[in-house]
């Protein structure tokens, strides 16, 4: 499946823009490599969310040996997220960095939301776009 068409380069300045795997919401995003840590920075609406550039590729390697589709599981940082999705994962002690890939606290969640279309866009997953409950898996 080819990656979804994705407008901009991921600069501050031609920052990428998206859509939530429901195609309902539109966001911003764009690498911070001078950031400590690397950081992507998404913009939605007036909020700014920062997760760790790394998880691009920990995502990744995590999807590809998962091997199947992963539900999503989107949540705020104050709710739990759903066991075995791929927002779990990306909060869970046991990913490549111990914790939350989220940098900002009171909204390192909706990790699930913002990160998969972006890694479809990259061509390195794919996603569904349902209106809920989607999944995504490696490419």
């Amino acid at each position: 499946m080819a990656a979804v068409e994705v407008h901009g380069i991921g600069t501050k300045e031609d920052p990428w823009q998206l859509k939530t795997p429901s195609g309902t919401g539109e966001y911003q995003m764009y690498q911070d490599e001078a950031a400590d840590p690397p950081a992507l920075v998404c913009t939605v609406g007036t909020t700014v969310l920062r997760y760790q550039l790394r998880c691009l590729d920990d995502l990744h390697e995590m999807l590809r040996k998962h091997g199947d589709w992963m539900l999503l599981g989107s949540a705020d940082e104050q709710k739990s997220a759903a066991d075995g999705t791929v927002e779990a994962w990306g909060r869970s002690t046991e990913n490549p960095v111990g914790g939350w890939y989220g940098l900002k606290k009171g909204l390192r969640g909706r990790f699930g939301m913002y990160v998969p279309p972006l890694m479809e866009a990259l061509g390195l997953a794919e996603v569904e776009h349902n209106p809920k409950n989607n999944r995504m898996r490696a490419i």
